[in-house]
């Protein structure tokens, strides 16, 4: 990934949800993508997804020499990490398979190539314990859909390099990913953190009785939701705090808002509270299948996203 090795073929292992959306991803970009999954009938599953992405990545603009055509597959993982510029890894999340994924690429793939892992749940401390070379490996946790989604979060392990973190970095970066850097490993890294917070609000408020499943998602939707598709909520806060911006806000708005996270209490998750939600959401829906909600999010997305690029953000 050095200016003497350039990232030509992106090796994805694992071809689920996860992986075949990264695939999809890759060849928008213009990359040779060789993948890799030992299940029955993935390579065709893989097929039929990356044709799926493809109509709507497509129509939102592609790099110039993109092609489905680049894609190919090898039932061989070594065979096809031995090929690889850069590996993404998509397996299960099983600390034994994982670990034993990771040691077989780290044999099979060349020296300067980096092992980076999908993983949501396991620490990067685990996944490299049996490797050779546990300076490569590092996580490049993806927020899905990776081919439409360009949050990425990335996070070493104990025995990770910093050139290998920035590397990373760097190379997330060139492909229009915004790379986060983790300074500590925690469980679901922080983007699902920060929806776990607010979630747990949502169903504090709604077994409170203070609104429906169904406000609940209009308030955030519409309200601070919108807000957030522009820009995080400290700069929110920057725009909150008026001429004084956040040093205003600091000092003469922080008071409240921190008097209301103090208020703030954890529900319980019941099955009754499960139902609810369940009740509610399918009354969202409409009739649509989560195929169909699923594209119609992903068009809003990427043309929030081309107004984002346009404006500047």
């Amino acid at each position: 990934m050095s200016a003497q090795t350039p990232v030509r073929s992106i090796v994805v292992v694992g071809t689920g949800v996860i992986g075949a959306s990264w695939a999809a991803f890759y060849l928008s970009r213009g990359f040779d993508v060789i993948a890799t999954d030992p299940a029955p009938g993935a390579e065709d599953r893989l097929r039929q997804y990356v044709d799926e992405a493809w109509t709507l990545l497509a129509s939102h603009g592609t790099a110039s020499d993109a092609s489905k055509d680049r894609l190919s597959f090898n039932a061989s993982m070594q065979d096809a990490v031995s090929k690889a510029d850069f590996v993404q890894e998509n397996g299960p999340e099983r600390p034994d398979l994982k670990t034993k994924l990771f040691a077989d690429m780290d044999e099979a793939a060349a020296p300067h190539v980096l092992l980076a892992s999908s993983s949501s749940g396991l620490t990067m401390d685990v996944i490299q314990s049996q490797c050779k070379h546990p300076e490569r490996c590092v996580i490049g946790h993806p927020f899905n859909p990776p081919h439409i989604i360009p949050l990425v979060e990335v996070v070493g392990g104990a025995k990770t390099s910093e050139e290998t973190i920035q590397r990373a970095l760097d190379f997330y970066a060139s492909v229009g990913k915004k790379a986060v850097r983790l300074n500590k490993a925690l469980p679901g890294h922080v983007a699902n953190r920060f929806q776990a917070a607010l979630y747990k609000e949502v169903l504090y408020l709604v077994q409170a009785g203070v609104l429906s499943v169904e406000d609940a998602d209009i308030a955030i939707a519409y309200g601070p939701g919108l807000r957030w598709g522009v820009m995080g909520p400290s700069l929110q806060w920057h725009l909150g705090g008026g001429p004084g911006g956040i040093q205003h806000f600091m000092e003469h708005l922080m008071p409240p808002l921190t008097g209301l996270m103090g208020a703030l209490a954890a529900p319980q998750v019941t099955d009754e509270l499960k139902q609810t939600v369940i009740n509610g959401v399918m009354k969202e829906t409409k009739g649509l299948t989560v195929d169909q909600l699923t594209g119609k999010e992903n068009e809003v997305l990427l043309g929030l996203l081309a107004l984002r690029e346009k404006a500047g953000f």
